[in-house]
């Protein structure tokens, strides 16, 4: 069954006539195309892909199941020629922004509208073969960047200095561009789960935390390791093998059938019964496709169940204000049996000397 005749499924189910989706992501992953300024609608038996004069060539090739409206910038008039007849339209109301919902609404006087934000985001959650195929790809090249770059740290180095070789070595091996702002996070630094590289100098006798990862043909990946430069104290180390220790238990503990906040629970018993239960404050992990953050995740409210083919991080880490912090990060993917890790970067203790 193809990626449309899945999406028409679910909007039977929904009992809606048509569905628009305005969302990059989603239209990428539906129609195939990769271009800027596109909306689709989608019906029973008819497949419109709008968009204006610059994309028109690149959707042709691209989208072959759509027929491809020359839409100009407002593609709400194209819609509502479009959507006459339509009596129950679908959209994706968390990504649609209030002057959009206006125009929507205009453009479909007629039919009523249902906000159905996770129509197209289920599908995505469980990756076909080719998509899992280019994720590791993209993966590798994460791995293959972070070797790289281990042979260029430097004490007295920026944060942001690390942060452009980590980039320019996923490009030179073939990737689009960065899936995320880099995290490059050194010393006290590194206890900010999101501190983006800065222009401090990398230290003796701090943690360096390195969050990263690669855009390849549209699909993402991302990894997190944390080195010590210098040599450790002996809390270096134990936070580190807490962190370490919890991140395999996350690992161990998916599988199909189980749900997201089991496995977060695994994986923060560890850290909670270190007595480092306050300094991790986010969820487990999030699934990684065409976007960064994807769902299902693994926190300690998600109910969802995984399955097999789902693409999913674990990232635990322990922040500790004015000290330093320690994330380690994989993505797996969900088998029937388990899971198999796709990253292959090591994850011992590194130490720079």
């Amino acid at each position: 069954m193809t990626r449309l005749e899945r999406m028409r499924q679910q909007m039977l189910e929904e009992e809606i006539d048509a569905y628009v989706v305005i969302r990059p992501e989603n239209g990428r992953y539906l129609s195939g195309f990769s271009g800027g300024e596109a909306t689709l609608y989608i019906t029973a038996k008819e497949a419109f892909l709008l968009t204006d004069f610059r994309y028109i060539e690149q959707a042709k090739l691209q989208a072959p199941d759509f027929e491809i409206i020359k839409a100009g910038q407002d593609h709400f008039t194209a819609l509502a020629e479009l959507g006459q007849q339509a009596r129950r339209v679908g959209f994706e109301g968390d990504y649609i922004s209030y002057v959009d919902f206006g125009k929507l609404k205009n453009a479909f006087p007629q039919a009523e509208l249902q906000s159905l934000p996770n129509l197209v985001s289920h599908l995505r959650s469980v990756k076909d073969k080719a998509e899992i195929k280019l994720i590791r790809q993209a993966v590798k090249i994460a791995d293959d960047a972070f070797a790289d770059v281990l042979t260029s740290v430097e004490i007295g180095q920026t944060e942001e200095e690390i942060a452009l070789n980590l980039e320019f070595s996923m490009r030179h091996a073939g990737a689009s561009g960065a899936s995320f702002e880099f995290i490059v996070a050194s010393g006290i630094r590194s206890a900010m789960p999101h501190g983006t590289a800065s222009s401090k100098r990398v230290q003796l006798g701090e943690f360096l935390t390195m969050d990263f990862g690669a855009i390849y043909q549209g699909y993402c990946s991302d990894i997190t390791r944390t080195v010590f430069l210098g040599e450790p104290e002996d809390k270096h180390r134990e936070v580190y093998e807490i962190v370490l220790a919890a991140q395999r238990a996350g690992i161990e503990a998916i599988g199909s059938g189980r749900t997201g906040k089991e496995v977060d629970a695994v994986a923060r018993k560890i850290i909670e019964e270190a007595g480092y239960g306050e300094y991790f404050g986010h969820g487990l992990g999030h699934s990684v496709g065409l976007a960064i953050h994807e769902g299902p995740n693994l926190n300690m409210r998600e109910d969802r169940v995984l399955e097999p083919g789902m693409v999913i991080t674990v990232e635990p880490g322990i922040y500790i204000p004015d000290w330093g912090g320690v994330r380690i990060e994989d993505i797996v993917l969900v088998t029937e049996n388990g899971c198999e890790v796709l990253t292959q970067a090591p994850k011992e203790f590194i130490i720079f000397e």
